[in-house]
């Protein structure tokens, strides 16, 4: 009786992959030099590996590029700035909004600075 249950317990850790999810099949490809060398540059700036790199191009038929160091810096901030509107709109809708409409005046524009930077 007891055998049984710890075949239906718990282990822990990541669960099996199913088979359709499983990276069980290779191809080999044949490239020129220049060809194997743009593979690399391209995958460099979009911050992936070769093998990703062609993964993603045969699913979606392009690749977009991570967010560079720059741009999750301005997301970050956005996040926070975020939370400083949700924090006055708490404190505007407690104490009411005239007490608070410098100060959201002056997030609204931080934000629309910030995303200006970002190009959106």
């Amino acid at each position: 009786m007891e055998h049984k249950e710890d075949k239906r317990r718990n282990k822990g850790g990541r669960p099996k992959k199913g088979a359709t999810d499983k990276m069980t099949y290779r191809v080999a490809v044949k490239m020129a030099a220049a060809d194997y060398f743009r593979l690399l540059t391209r995958a460099y700036e979009a911050g992936v590996s070769p093998s990703g790199y062609m993964r993603e191009c045969f699913q979606n038929g392009h690749v977009k590029e991570r967010l560079s160091k720059e741009h999750s810096d301005h997301v970050r901030k956005l996040c926070g700035m975020a939370n400083n509107l949700n924090q006055l709109a708490r404190k505007a809708n407690a104490g009411g909004f005239y007490d608070t409409h410098w100060d959201c005046k002056v997030a609204v524009a931080r934000i629309h600075e910030l995303i200006n930077k970002i190009g959106i």
